[in-house]
């Protein structure tokens, strides 16, 4: 059934975008995650913790009917603080209880509505708004990690093998 896959892909590739921030926090030092070039800029924190908080209230609350708590200021405000392996671990943390929820869901929910940020949409639209929204932040991760570090990421060398196994684009 269409839902069921939408489901399945939906929480595989929050989980591989995960991955690859993961990926880059362990690429970059306190400094430059928390580096911003300009004052209406954000870091790569910033970002993880925007990450955080929207996923949270989108599938935590919207999707799986957890209180929220969210207090999105404080994820553009913030300055350092948390070390990359805190970072990383909240991401971990927020994206498993997420994907849980997910997949956990029955599919013929994904019609019922919710006002979730004062937008009134169906638990699809949630979810295909946070892989959406998550997905566009990863981009920027990347990008500014590339920058930071001069690296490739190497996150599409396996298409130069036959064999590769990834299975998410």
């Amino acid at each position: 059934m269409i839902e069921e896959i939408f489901l399945k892909v939906s929480a595989g590739k929050l989980e591989q975008l995960r991955d690859r921030i993961q990926d880059c926090l362990g690429r970059l030092t306190y400094d430059q995650i928390w580096m911003r070039n300009t004052g209406n800029a954000n870091s790569v924190g910033n970002l993880v913790l925007h990450l955080c908080g929207n996923v949270k209230q989108w599938i935590g609350y919207g999707v799986g009917g957890q209180p929220d708590h969210r207090d999105r200021d404080s994820e553009f405000a913030a300055r350092g603080g948390l070390q990359p392996a805190e970072l990383s671990q909240r991401l971990q943390t927020t994206i498993s209880e997420a994907t849980g929820i997910i997949r956990n869901l029955a599919p013929e929910r994904l019609t019922e509505r919710r006002t979730i940020q004062k937008y009134d949409a169906t638990l699809m639209e949630a979810i295909l708004h946070v892989v959406e929204h998550f997905s566009q932040h990863t981009g920027q991760i990347i990008f500014a990690t590339k920058l930071l570090t001069g690296q490739d990421l190497g996150y599409y060398k396996h298409l130069s093998n036959p064999a590769h196994s990834e299975t998410t684009p």
